[in-house]
């Protein structure tokens, strides 16, 4: 039996609030270059619509973290299960994720990323979910929606490996 899903955040919601975070990142970075780092596997439809949208110099690299298996909720262990194919000295980084809620991967990821010399950090996320945030250093600059502590899938967010493709936001009603 197919779970039932209810609509969160409408495809015409998100990718507008995609074009306004673009804009606000592009006046942020005027006059420099921004290497995206998008974090697998959720946050590539978000970081491929985020790009698009960019009108300053974008390099782009990918990284795979894991935190939750097949569960709703996250085991706290922070594994690397694909690292950057670049290095990061001296360059402006903006990582690109679908969702944060505890904080504890983006806490792990950011110290561990801090290590490789970047002249900048910051992060973008599609969804957060602050209620839910453990780690409170953790500083979201770029946030396209807050949500409430719910399970959601769509837009590259999954429930066991389903439901990435959906070009909405929504709720699975276990």
């Amino acid at each position: 039996m197919a779970d039932k899903i209810r609509v969160l955040l409408s495809e015409e919601e998100v990718n507008h609030r995609i074009g306004e975070i673009a804009a606000q990142i592009s006046r942020d970075y005027d006059g420099k270059a921004i290497h995206m780092i998008c974090i697998l596997k959720g946050g590539v439809f978000f970081t491929c619509e985020l790009a698009k949208r960019l009108t300053v110099p974008v390099s782009l690299d990918f990284m795979s973290v894991s935190s939750y298996g097949d569960d709703t909720k996250s085991s706290g262990v922070v594994r690397i299960v694909k690292d950057l194919d670049e290095s990061l000295k001296n360059k402006d980084v903006l990582i690109v994720e679908d969702i944060i809620d505890s904080g504890r991967t983006l806490s792990y990821l950011i110290e561990v990323l801090k290590q490789r010399e970047p002249a900048s950090i910051r992060l973008c996320t599609l969804l957060d979910k602050p209620e839910r945030r453990i780690k409170k250093q953790v500083k979201v600059d770029y946030t396209c929606f807050s949500i409430p502590d719910e399970f959601v899938v769509g837009y590259g967010l999954d429930y066991a490996q389903k439901y990435r493709n959906l070009p909405y936001i929504g709720v699975v009603e276990l």
